[in-house]
C-alpha cells in the first residue's frame, strides 16, 4: 500500500483525492435524521441514493454521539446493526463500509458479515478489549479526539491551545496503536466533542496543522450545532453553512468529508477541484 490507501478486506480505498463518506443513522435519537432509516428497508433505501449521489463510503450508526447523550452497550448497538449490516452485504456487496462502534464485541461479532472501517469516537477509552479486536480483523480505524463522553463532554472545554493539545493527545494514541500493530489509521480532530464553537473553528482554519501526523483526515462538522447556532437556525436549517465549511475543510487539506448531505459534498468536492493548481516543477 502507498501512503494514499487503505485496506478495508480486499479492497484498496484510495484517498488521493478527497472522499466523501455519507452517513446512515439508524437510531431513533440521532440530532437530525433520527427515526428515518431504523427499518432496513428505508436504510437500504437511503444507501442507494447515498451510492447513486456518489458517496465514496457509507459510515453505519446506532448510537446517538450528540451531546448529553449517553453511550449504549455492545448488545443494543448489535440488535441495531446486526440486520442492516447483513442486508447491506448482499445488496451492497462492493461498498466501502464504516460502523459508528467503540466495543471489540461488535466488531468481532459483525467482522463475521462484511470487513468495515472502525468509527470509534471514543479513542478506544470506552472499551479497550477494542484493540484487541482491531488487531485480530485488521480494519481501518478512525481516531477521533474527546474528552469524556458525550454526557459530559461540553464540560471538559478547558485548553490552553486547542490544535496543539489534540495533535498531542492523539500523537500518544497513535503511538498505542501502532504498539499493538494497527497501523490503518484514519485521524478524527473531533469537530463538536469537547470544543466550544470557537475552538471549533479555529481547528478548522488550522486543519492543516494535523498534517504533522501523516494520516488521513476526516473532517465531520455536517449540520453540527458550531453552524446552525452560529447561523441562529437548527440543523434542518444549517445544509447551506455545512457547504460552506466543507470547502473550507478542502481547501485546508481534509482527505474525508463526513456528511449527510452527499449530493451537496459532491458538488462542493468537484468545484474544490477546479480551484486546484497544477504542480510547478
Amino acid at each position: 500500500m502507498n501512503r494514499y490507501t487503505l485496506k478495508v478486506g480486499n479492497t484498496l480505498l484510495d484517498y488521493s483525492q478527497p472522499l466523501i463518506m455519507g452517513i446512515l443513522n439508524i437510531t431513533e435519537d440521532s440530532f437530525y435524521d433520527g427515526g428515518q432509516y431504523t427499518q432496513v428497508e428505508s436504510a437500504m433505501k437511503q444507501v442507494q441514493l447515498m451510492l447513486d449521489q456518489g458517496a465514496d463510503i457509507i459510515d453505519v450508526g446506532a448510537f446517538s454521539s450528540r451531546p448529553g447523550a449517553h453511550l449504549v452497550p455492545s448488545r443494543e448497538q448489535l440488535s441495531l446493526l446486526k440486520p442492516i449490516v447483513a442486508e447491506m452485504a448482499t445488496s451492497f456487496p462492493e461498498v466501502i463500509l464504516s460502523i459508528d462502534c467503540f466495543h471489540g464485541a461488535v466488531v468481532n461479532d459483525l467482522s463475521t458479515i462484511s470487513p468495515f472501517i472502525v468509527n470509534d469516537i471514543t479513542g478506544f477509552s470506552q472499551d479497550p478489549t477494542i484493540l484487541d479486536a482491531l488487531s485480530s480483523h485488521g480494519c481501518p480505524y478512525v481516531l477521533m479526539h474527546m474528552r469524556g463522553t458525550p454526557d459530559d463532554m461540553q464540560t471538559r472545554t478547558a485548553y490552553t491551545d486547542v490544535v496543539f493539545e489534540v495533535i498531542d493527545d492523539l500523537i500518544a494514541k497513535i503511538y498505542e496503536l501502532n504498539s499493538r500493530g494497527i497501523d490503518q489509521i484514519i485521524i478524527d480532530p473531533g469537530f463538536g466533542f469537547a470544543k466550544t464553537s470557537a475552538q471549533n473553528f479555529e481547528m478548522l482554519r488550522k486543519l492543516g496543522a494535523f498534517d504533522v501526523l501523516e494520516r488521513p483526515i476526516m473532517v465531520g462538522v455536517s449540520r453540527k450545532s458550531m453552524i446552525y447556532k452560529t447561523l441562529s437556525t437548527d440543523p434542518h436549517g444549517a445544509l447551506n453553512g455545512t457547504t460552506a465549511l466543507h470547502m473550507a475543510a478542502l481547501m485546508n487539506g481534509a482527505d474525508i468529508l463526513r456528511v449527510h448531505d452527499v449530493k451537496e459534498a459532491v458538488e462542493t468536492r468537484t468545484l474544490w477541484s477546479q480551484l486546484q493548481f497544477p504542480v510547478k516543477h
